[in-house]
């Protein structure tokens, strides 16, 4: 029963150290990778009215780790009055892109249909990708509300890759690959992503090539791009609560070596 008692103990601590440290304010800077700061250059210098795709590939699970990402380069496309064209290539990042465009959007008082466009899903994304290096159009001839594609005022003169600056993938697996290996290697269409941190030494090597232009990864990349944007979200949040947990942990480990040490000398034990 005291070993019960002892972990409720424990694992209602760790809830509360990381409620705690999610809710309140507390401002750090931390110096941004060479792959955060190149991602965040490329927006930064784009002129206005530039293009630009953001694919939400990527499931609901991944959500806590990789909409902090997508929310910083959102913000930051409509800050410097980017157009975007948005789209997924996963069934279950649809509606959570969509969700997650509008709302930005309104953050900035950019209208549908002008100041940008969710073009929704499509499945066999390899013929998808590859379609849109021709026609963006007949690819997706309705978008996510049933609006006829052509009709709209962003997609006047915009209808491959020619017209598009950057793809920005928001993934949490491999469709980021396809867009490199496809839309990349045979249209030469810049591609960069935002992952999760388990997916980013999957990607070094295009990296290293530089047949993947930049990456934006895990609540510490999204962190670094909050503080280079200079607008605290949940990467900040997220990172000051892992910090948090981890040091809970680590006190937990030195009171725990410490009590076993002290029960062992009473015992005799030397």
């Amino acid at each position: 029963m005291d070993r019960l008692r002892t972990r409720w103990i424990i694992f209602s601590g760790l809830a509360i150290v990381v409620i705690v440290s999610y809710l309140i304010t507390i401002k750090f800077k931390t110096a941004p990778s060479p792959a955060t700061l190149k991602a965040y250059k490329y927006l930064d210098t784009l002129p206005e009215k530039s293009v630009v795709i953001f694919s939400f590939d990527h499931e609901a699970s991944s959500l806590p780790e990789i909409q902090p990402i997508a929310l910083a380069m959102l913000r930051h496309a409509f800050k410097n009055d980017l157009k975007i064209v948005g789209l997924s290539l996963f069934a279950e990042g649809t509606a959570i892109g969509y969700d997650l465009l509008s709302k930005t959007a309104r953050e900035y008082d950019r209208q549908y249909g002008s100041d940008y466009i969710f073009l929704g899903f499509k499945p066999q994304y390899i013929s998808a990708i590859l379609g849109m290096g021709e026609s963006i159009k007949r690819v997706f001839p309705e978008d996510y509300l049933g609006n006829m594609t052509d009709t709209m005022p962003i997609m006047l003169g915009i209808d491959s890759y020619d017209n598009i600056e950057m793809v920005v993938s928001i993934a949490d697996g491999d469709r980021t690959v396809q867009w490199v290996e496809y839309a990349g290697a045979r249209y030469n269409q810049k591609v960069m992503a935002g992952l999760t941190a388990a997916m980013i030494t999957s990607y070094d090597p295009y990296l290293s090539s530089e047949q993947l232009y930049a990456v934006v990864g895990g609540l510490r990349g999204a962190a670094e791009y909050e503080n280079l944007l200079d607008k605290r979200g949940g990467g900040s949040r997220g990172m000051l609560a892992q910090s948090a947990a981890h040091l809970y942990i680590l006190a937990l480990v030195i009171v725990g070596n410490i009590i076993y040490f002290r029960n062992r000398r009473r015992r005799g034990g030397g």
